[in-house]
């Protein structure tokens, strides 16, 4: 039987019951944000407090990517 354009599938985006801000796109990008102020509160020679907490920030954003990349699309 040959393929046709009429036995394809008519969307190939799954429905999916989760919140669309929680969806794996939307997570990742805010997971890199927090990444990039982690790296950004690292590099900055302003406050040292902000330095403190640069690690724990860029750890954070590190184990959230992780997580969220398990989320659906």
């Amino acid at each position: 039987m040959a393929y046709t354009e009429s036995s394809a599938p008519a969307s190939t985006a799954p429905n999916s019951n989760w919140p669309r801000w929680l969806r794996r796109n939307t997570m990742e990008l805010v997971a890199c944000c927090v990444i990039g102020l982690g790296l950004f509160m690292l590099l900055q020679p302003f406050a040292l407090f902000l330095y403190t907490w640069s690690f724990l920030t860029m750890l954070g954003g590190t184990v959230m990517f992780m997580v969220v990349s398990k989320f659906p699309e």
